[in-house]
């Protein structure tokens, strides 16, 4: 044991050192890096790329891609193939030039559908320039990328990241307290030993005499008819409670969220951008159902919106998904031959011997969609907030007042009733029995 503890302590002095020229090693390279990063920055560049950036998230995103068509062309060359004054006219007012019979503008008006582009005269020439600066050093930055071979993956190595150095640090640190916790286990160890020598001798006997009396207790038990009978009823009290609980929830899915083919977010769409519910589900309104949008509704602002901020540059896998079930290319912005549906999941699913019908309860009661469906705006992914109980349902009729208040349907059903007091005749088609759902599912 003495010598284990002084090849330990051997070892304990070896990882400091190795720790103390790792972490030396580490900080000389992260020194060296911050020195080359003013040597690399440098070069003439007309405009500021940093504020053009954001001006050309905020103004240009929509249309257009540095390296890609989208609704405008891509913008990598645009200084070769245009001079920049004839830029910061077209950029302040695309329409005027193309109706002055400017050639270039004339041609890109054409070629691009006569999509007319948006103007900007907000932007200064200045606001001009840095966003042309951000393009040419996105156009670069992308050049670079392919041609830099092993030595730009070589220069992206060179050096260590701060955040890589303080990991580094740390599991030194922990490894060196470990190590010491360690070693005082060891010495403690060692002093028991000494000091004990040989009263950790287990008695056989003893663990003989503890092995055959290991039943007593349950034999005990066993004896006690009392205290059988209140367990044994005990059980059976828990195992029934536990099957009505579980029969009496069959079919409820309360909870249920599947995955969906599309990550559609309730959150983005009716909590952050407020779009109406009714919007895409506009069968809601005016019949049984609360139908599916089909996809030309999300074609509406999908078309345009591509969401390419987040995926550097690229269309969002989701909204890519629209287009390929659409068989929709967006470059040339055509459909194909071979479109096919989206195969969603059904969240809530009433019985078939229950009937609900969407428009008389958004329509002519005047719920909210909230109150079936729940925080329906702030879910990023669907899931069926209520239970859709019979019960859940009996409760709420209980509870609902009607509002029959300028309300076209019980306003129908009060002429009808005046209409019997007077004696006349009622037929079933005043009280709505001409309606579809009456007998159609």
């Amino acid at each position: 044991m003495r010598n284990f503890s002084s090849d330990f302590k051997k070892l304990v002095r070896s990882l400091l050192i190795v720790s103390a020229i790792i972490i030396g090693a580490s900080v000389v390279s992260v020194a060296q890096e911050a020195a080359e990063e003013p040597a690399a920055a440098g070069g003439a560049v007309v405009g500021d790329a940093a504020a053009g950036e954001a001006l050309f998230k905020a103004n240009c995103t929509a249309c257009h891609a540095v390296d890609k068509r989208v609704m405008g062309p891509a913008l990598a060359g645009i200084d070769q193939r245009h001079d920049r004054e004839w830029l910061h006219k077209w950029i302040k007012n695309a329409p005027a030039m193309v109706a002055s019979g400017d050639a270039a503008a004339v041609k890109i008006f054409n070629e691009y559908n006569q999509a007319p582009m948006t103007p900007f005269p907000q932007l200064s020439d200045a606001d001009i320039d840095n966003i042309l600066a951000y393009v040419k050093a996105e156009e670069t930055k992308k050049a670079e990328q392919p041609a830099g071979g092993a030595a730009t993956a070589a220069a992206e190595d060179k050096g260590v990241s701060g955040f890589m150095i303080a990991g580094l640090i740390a599991v030194v640190v922990i490894a060196l307290v470990i190590i010491l916790v360690l070693n005082r286990v060891i010495s403690t160890l060692e002093r028991l030993l000494l000091n004990k020598g040989d009263a950790l001798i287990v008695e056989e006997d003893e663990e003989a005499k503890e092995e055959k009396d290991q039943y007593a207790g349950v034999k005990k038990f066993l004896k006690n008819k009392k205290a059988v009978f209140f367990t044994v009823i005990g059980l059976l009290i828990i195992i029934g409670a536990y099957s009505t609980s579980v029969m009496w929830n069959t079919g409820v899915q309360q909870g249920y969220q599947p995955v969906q083919p599309i990550k559609f977010s309730h959150q983005l769409h009716a909590g952050t951008n407020q779009i109406e519910c009714q919007y895409c589900h506009s069968g809601a309104w005016k019949s049984k159902n609360a139908t599916i949008p089909s996809l030309n509704v999300c074609m509406n602002c999908h078309k345009y919106v591509q969401a390419t901020d987040n995926y550097g540059g690229e269309i969002s896998p989701e909204i890519q998904k629209i287009y390929t079930a659409l068989d929709y290319n967006p470059e040339t912005q055509q459909y194909g031959d071979n479109p096919r549906p989206i195969e969603w999941v059904r969240i809530h699913n009433l019985p078939d011997l229950a009937y609900f019908n969407h428009s008389q309860h958004v329509n002519v009661a005047g719920i909210e969609c909230q109150k079936c469906h729940g925080p329906i705006e702030t879910m990023e992914e669907v899931y069926q907030y209520s239970p859709l109980t019979m019960k859940w349902c009996v409760n709420c009729h209980r509870e609902t007042e009607v509002n029959h208040e300028h309300n076209s349907y019980y306003d129908k059903v009060i002429a009808a009733h005046e209409q019997i007091k007077k004696g006349e005749k009622v037929t079933a088609a005043v009280l709505g029995g001409l309606e579809c759902g009456k007998c159609h599912y």
